[in-house]
């Protein structure tokens, strides 16, 4: 699109089909951080049992990463929009059942089978979600409309815990995923209002089975420059950065002397340095090109890591804590962004498969190995060591194509080439 022609469009908030898009997904992610506390709560009021809460959640997340994988699959298959409204009926009917059971009396059992199907349902929406994003806005307003939806998102990982806990607090944590279970049904009423564009088809790719398609999201990433550096280096980084809240957690509580008061507050007040990345991200990418932007906040993140843990009072943790938030949510961003605009319509789906299974499959194995240390040797060492290796991921980007990308990615561009033959 000309420059022109870009000049004279309303603004993305004026879309009505974005503006839609844009309440339903907030009141979903509501949805969702309104579940994060109420069932940890519900499990903790009906058996006491940490372990039992532990046991719930790792069956839940086998479920996320199980849909996770073969989640692009369906996305590149079928409707976006429909698999979205799918997913959140699916959530509403099932945490529905979860209240109507308490009614009777605490039915833990029931947790088992419902959450991790909402889980795995939540990873099919966000999924599906991600790709949608390409269908609703022009490509050189994605990272735009991406830094609004991830502004919402942040302020709905702030705002819905603080509201469940009010009303768990008042009428009980069942009442709380009663609430939850509304907000779905609001955000499928939303979807079902707007009108995606089609998905743009590769009509000489002929469908496979579902574990050769996902694997041709992975042959994608391997075949791009950037997105391959990406997916090597983000891995690294999620190694290094899983735990960190875990952390931060145990500095401010066994260092620093703060109540479990206190790291609420920490984590509420940093969260609004993800909202102020999700609003950065655009401008920033505008004038500094992706390479320079993504590099340059992994490196800040490095920086702000390794000063959290030994950082001496709250207020040096909390600013800290933001500025790490603020960075993350501008390289996400930047990162989610450049794989919508130079991916197949086709071949989304399951490239944002692949990069997420791929990427965070190290996760876990960090935030024991973080926690660990931390235990052994304290925050700060730990803090420092992580911080110098987020760095050295920032300096790696310099030695790949990750520099040369430019803020507004083409095939012709170093490191960006169209999709290998049959996807």
């Amino acid at each position: 699109m000309s420059r022109s022609a870009a000049a004279g469009r309303a603004p993305l908030w004026r879309d009505r089909t974005f503006s839609t898009y844009w309440v339903a997904q907030s009141l979903s992610a509501a949805g969702d951080s309104f579940a994060y506390l109420a069932v940890p709560l519900l499990v903790l009021q009906a058996t006491g049992s940490v372990a039992r809460m532990g046991l719930l959640t790792a069956v839940a997340g086998a479920a996320s990463v199980v849909a996770g994988i073969f989640g692009g699959v369906l996305v590149d298959r079928y409707d976006r929009r429909t698999l979205m409204i799918v997913a959140d009926l699916t959530r509403l009917v099932l945490y529905a059942l979860v209240p109507l059971a308490w009614l009777v009396g605490p039915q833990v059992w029931l947790l088992f089978v419902v959450l991790p199907i909402c889980e795995a349902a939540g990873m099919l929406f966000q999924v599906a979600a991600v790709t949608a994003v390409r269908n609703l806005v022009d490509s050189d307003r994605i990272t735009e409309a991406n830094g609004r939806l991830q502004a919402t998102y942040a302020a709905a990982a702030v705002l819905g815990p603080l509201l469940a806990g009010v009303v768990a607090a008042r009428f009980g944590p069942a009442t709380a995923i009663a609430v939850n279970a509304a907000s779905f049904a609001l955000s499928a009423a939303g979807l079902w209002l707007i009108r995606l564009r089609p998905v743009q088809l590769d009509e000489g790719v002929a469908r496979q089975r579902p574990l050769v398609e996902f694997l041709a999201g992975a042959r994608f990433l391997w075949h791009q420059p950037v997105l391959r550096a990406l997916t090597v280096l983000l891995s690294v980084f999620i190694f290094l950065t899983y735990g960190f809240v875990d952390v931060l957690i145990y500095h401010v509580t066994h260092d620093l002397g703060g109540s479990e008061g206190t790291v609420g507050t920490v984590l509420g007040l940093a969260a609004l340095g993800t909202v102020a990345g999700a609003l950065l991200v655009a401008p920033l990418r505008r004038r500094r090109g992706f390479g320079a932007t993504w590099i340059g906040a992994h490196a800040i993140c490095g920086f702000a890591v390794a000063g959290v843990g030994i950082a001496t009072t709250v207020p040096a943790v909390t600013t800290l804590t933001a500025v790490y938030l603020c960075c993350l949510s501008v390289g996400g961003i930047c990162s989610m962004s450049l794989r919508q605009e130079i991916t197949p319509d086709h071949l989304l789906g399951r490239v944002t498969s692949a990069f997420w299974s791929t990427h965070y499959a190290l996760g876990p194995a960090g935030a024991v190995v973080l926690t660990w240390a931390a235990g052994r040797y304290g925050a700060p060492a730990v803090t420092l060591v992580a911080g110098a290796g987020c760095l050295l991921v920032a300096v790696g980007g310099l030695f790949t194509p990750i520099r040369r990308a430019g803020a507004e990615p083409a095939a012709g561009q170093p490191g960006l080439r169209p999709a290998p033959a049959g996807g």
